[in-house]
C-alpha cells in the first residue's frame, strides 16, 4: 500500500479528518471471508487503542471506526475496553523494524481480567500493517489476559523500510 488509492484512503482517515471513508473501508475489511469454525467462535473485535494525547490531537480512533463497521457486519460486540494504551509512542512510520518493536514494547495493557477473556476468540482492528509491531503487542498482551485465539484485520499493508517490492 505505498501510496494510490488505499494509501489515499487511509491517509484521508487519519490525517484528514475524513472519517466518513472508514464505512466503506470497513465494509471491505468485513467481506474478509474466515473458515466457517472460525466465524462461528469469533466473540468480538477489538481496536488498537490511541494513546490519551493522540486521540485528543486526532479527535478520533481510527481503529475503533473501522472496528465499529466491522462488527455491525459480521453482527459481533466491539470490545474498546479491553486494551489501553497507556504510554505514548513514537509515530513508526519512519522506524525500521526493529525500531517498531521497541517502540511498542510494553505500550499496551489488557484492562479486562483473565476470567473474563479466557477462552475468547478475539478479532484486532487497525487500519494498517506494516510489520505486525503494534498487533502482535497487543495480540500478547490480550493472549496474556487469557484469550485463547487472536485474528488480526486490517484494511491495507503498507511496506517497511528495507521491504524489496
Amino acid at each position: 500500500m505505498p501510496g494510490g488509492t488505499a494509501g489515499g484512503i487511509v491517509h484521508a482517515l487519519k490525517y484528514g479528518g475524513w472519517c466518513a471513508v472508514a464505512n466503506g473501508m470497513a465494509r471491505r475489511m468485513a467481506s474478509l471471508r474466515f473458515p466457517a469454525d472460525v466465524e462461528r467462535e469469533r466473540a468480538g473485535v477489538v481496536p488498537v487503542p490511541l494513546n490519551p494525547v493522540r486521540q485528543r490531537e486526532r479527535g478520533f480512533n481510527q481503529s475503533l471506526l473501522l472496528a465499529r463497521g466491522v462488527a455491525e457486519a459480521w453482527g459481533v460486540p466491539v470490545m474498546d475496553t479491553l486494551l489501553e494504551r497507556p504510554r505514548a509512542t513514537e509515530s513508526q512510520t519512519r522506524l525500521t523494524p526493529g525500531e517498531r518493536t521497541r517502540n511498542v514494547s510494553g505500550a499496551f495493557r489488557a484492562r479486562a481480567d483473565r476470567a473474563s477473556l479466557r477462552g475468547l476468540h478475539l478479532v484486532l482492528v487497525d487500519d494498517v500493517v506494516t510489520t505486525a509491531a503494534t498487533l502482535n503487542a497487543c495480540a500478547a498482551e490480550l493472549h496474556d489476559g487469557g484469550a485463547r485465539i487472536l485474528s488480526i484485520v486490517t484494511f491495507g499493508r503498507a511496506p517497511a523500510l528495507g521491504d524489496r517490492w
